[in-house]
C-alpha cells in the first residue's frame, strides 16, 4: 500500500509489481466516511487516510485528528461518519524556520523545551513563542471543538507527537504511528468493500 502527498515517482514502485501487488491509495478508493469537504479533490490523501483510520478505530463518536508534523492538520469526523474539514497550520519546525527566514536577525534554532514561560533571551523567547504558541493553539482548537460536540475523542499523531503530548491540557490518544496504522486499516477496508 502506497500513499504520498509529495511528488512520488509511481514508476519506482511499479518495478515490484511482478513480485507483489502494489496499491496506491487515492481519492477514488472507498472510505468509511462521507466526505463533506467543499473541495474534496484538494483534500490531501494523508488527511483522508487519517480520517478513515479514526472512523474505523473509534466508531460512533466525534473524532478530532491532530497530525503534528511539518504542518499541523486538524481533521474532524462527526459521530455520523461525516468528514467536515478542519484546519492547517505551520508545525514546530516551520515556525522556527519562518522566524529565521522572514526576519533580519533572528537565529535558526532547533526544537528545545522552553526554559521558562517568559523568555529572558532571544533564544529563550523564540523557544517559548514557538512551543507554547503551538501548544496553546492546539488546546484552543480542542476547546472550541469540545464546546460544539459531545462524545469526543482527540487523536494526536505525527512526528512531534511525543514532544507535544505531555504539554497539552486535554486528554488525548497519542500515537505517533497512527497514520501508518490508518493506512493499513484503509487498505483492509478497501479490500472488504471493493
Amino acid at each position: 500500500v502506497v500513499s504520498s502527498v509529495g511528488d512520488l515517482e509511481k514508476s519506482s514502485f511499479l518495478t515490484f509489481e511482478n513480485l507483489l501487488n502494489v496499491h496506491f491509495i487515492s481519492n477514488e478508493d472507498p472510505f468509511p466516511f462521507q466526505n463533506m469537504y467543499a473541495t474534496p479533490h484538494t483534500l490531501g490523501i494523508d488527511r483522508i487516510v487519517l480520517a478513515a483510520g479514526a472512523t474505523l478505530q473509534f466508531p460512533n463518536q466525534n473524532r478530532l485528528v491532530i497530525d503534528a508534523g511539518t504542518c499541523v492538520t486538524y481533521d474532524f469526523i462527526d459521530e455520523k461518519n461525516n468528514y467536515l474539514g478542519g484546519a492547517i497550520a505551520p508545525g514546530l519546525r516551520l515556525r522556527y524556520e519562518a522566524l529565521h527566514n522572514f526576519t533580519a536577525k533572528l537565529p535558526l534554532l532547533v526544537l528545545e523545551n522552553p526554559k521558562n514561560f517568559i523568555g529572558t533571551s532571544t533564544s529563550d523567547s523564540i523557544h517559548s513563542g514557538v512551543v507554547n504558541g503551538l501548544v496553546y493553539e492546539i488546546d484552543g482548537f480542542i476547546e472550541e471543538y469540545k464546546s460544539r460536540y459531545l462524545n469526543f475523542i482527540i487523536i494526536l499523531t505525527g512526528g512531534d507527537t511525543d514532544f507535544l503530548a505531555k504539554r497539552l491540557k486535554n486528554t488525548i490518544f497519542a500515537n505517533s504511528n497512527f497514520l501508518l496504522e490508518s493506512l493499513n486499516q484503509t487498505f483492509q477496508y478497501k479490500i472488504k468493500n471493493d
